[in-house]
């Protein structure tokens, strides 16, 4: 019995030592039948789940999250970037293959949620806490992340398009606008605008155009000072810059993106609106091969440029600018002109959501989560990622980041159907065509054939 006694307490001794040696973490592994490793069963472990996500800019805003979260609930979570090609793809596969790091949760462009959902890859979200409604995000998100009439993700952040303006220039041209109505009122000047008459309503108080007619009526009235290169230019390559002439008529799925049966390209509105766009290459010039976003938005910086075409991040872009000194201009934002005064203008919205796993064994804390980094936590998105939140509370005490917040709540996503992926490619032909000066209506009946076709309606 001594004997034995010595020998369990060598066992010990040595299991302890073990311990020690593997960084006092209290785990001990051993490999399986398949030459994996796994965790004895007397460690106690924290319940984990591993969140993927593929833009680097998040890293820091979930890795973040994740502790504050983890010290709350007592769980572990492990943000995941895979920058691949094909994240959607690795997803599945990591599923299919029961990987020990498979992701219970994970970062996704909302069209790619009905390809998520059929195959298992999102499930419908449990919102316990009652609040992914429209009391705190708009309807823009909820229809983002709604699939076959479930939502099947929790939304996250968003990207949208919207017009960008150099204040000092607008100012400047509200005090010369105010200088030519004193002179006629007194009779010094019968001076007319060259362009002739234009719509009260075009144009707001501050000088902000209202419809395109009042970027026309500013282009012909300004007196630009000198190193002003043209009153307007954007990236008209890019279908997410144009999207806002047509998007309130041009009708792709419905308003959840989801419905193959609903959806309408050619209408009188949509021939007249593209009418509309390809004048205004009469008054712009604008040559696409000189014309990225990049490239408009630096002219827009060193003042050469009144007006131009932004998107989310070009707020910090430019305050960055400002605190580097080369951007020497005050600006703002607003809202993309409408066409006309009974034609309304509506910008195209991407929404990255927060899909849970529908092969999760953790999808309890992986929803709890998903609603945390969210919601509960969103005012920090934008400061930490540069990404805007879909939560309403994010951007409320930010006067620039709640106009973006407004276009989004009246723009249309990305739509869901799967069998018309091209879309975007096939729209970015038709705007180039037409802004280089090709009659609208056939381009538009033969876009409308080729996209019956895909959803097999011929």
């Amino acid at each position: 019995m001594r004997k034995s006694g010595r020998l369990i307490s060598i066992l010990l001794t040595i299991i302890m030592l073990a311990l020690v040696i593997l960084g006092g973490k209290g785990e001990v592994q051993f490999p399986n039948q398949e030459g994996q490793e796994e965790e004895p069963i007397w460690t106690s472990k924290k319940e984990t789940i591993y969140v993927w996500y593929e833009d680097p800019a998040l890293e820091s805003y979930l890795s973040s999250a994740a502790v504050s979260f983890g010290e709350a609930e007592g769980v572990r979570v492990i943000p995941v970037l895979k920058n691949t090609y094909n994240f959607l793809e690795d997803v599945y596969d990591a599923t299919m293959a029961r990987d020990k790091q498979m992701p219970d949760a994970y970062v996704i462009n909302n069209d790619e949620l009905g390809q998520a959902y059929l195959s298992g890859l999102a499930t419908e979200i449990q919102n316990e806490s009652g609040m992914i409604n429209e009391a705190w995000y708009p309807l823009t998100a909820l229809s983002a992340v709604t699939y076959n009439l479930k939502m099947v993700a929790y939304p996250f952040y968003y990207e949208t398009s919207i017009l960008v303006y150099n204040k000092d220039y607008l100012d400047m041209w509200v005090r010369q606008q105010a200088d030519r109505a004193a002179l006629a009122a007194q009779g010094v000047t019968e001076e007319e605008d060259e362009a002739g008459d234009w719509s009260e309503n075009c144009v707001g108080e501050d000088g902000i155009p209202l419809t395109v007619e009042g970027l026309l009526k500013f282009a012909n009235t300004f007196d630009a000072p000198e190193g002003v290169d043209g009153v307007m230019k954007w990236d008209v390559s890019d279908i997410f810059y144009n999207y806002w002439i047509v998007g309130n008529y041009l009708n792709v799925g419905g308003d959840c993106g989801d419905d193959s049966t609903n959806v309408d390209i050619y209408s009188d509105e949509t021939m007249e609106c593209l009418n509309t766009y390809q004048t205004l290459n009469q008054f712009f010039f604008i040559e696409p091969d000189n014309a990225s976003s990049e490239i408009c938005l630096q002219d827009f910086m060193d003042g050469r440029l009144v007006f131009t075409i932004g998107t989310t991040d070009v707020v910090r872009q430019l305050e960055e600018a400002k605190k580097e000194g080369t951007f020497l201009y005050d600006y703002g934002v607003a809202r993309l002109p409408d066409i006309s005064e009974t034609l309304k203008s509506r910008t195209l919205s991407v929404t990255n959501a927060m899909a849970v796993n529908g092969f999760s064994e953790h999808k309890d804390l992986a929803n709890r989560f998903a609603e945390y980094v969210t919601r509960t936590c969103s005012k920090e998105l934008y400061p930490k990622a540069g990404k805007m939140a879909t939560a309403l509370q994010a951007s409320r005490d930010d006067r620039l980041l709640t106009t973006f917040t407004n276009q989004y709540a009246d723009s249309i996503s990305l739509p869901k159907i799967m069998e018309i992926g091209n879309l975007w490619l096939q729209l970015e032909a038709l705007f180039a065509k037409v802004w280089s000066g090709e009659e609208v209506l056939p381009l538009l009946r033969d876009l409308e054939r080729q996209i019956s076709t895909q959803i097999g309606e011929e």
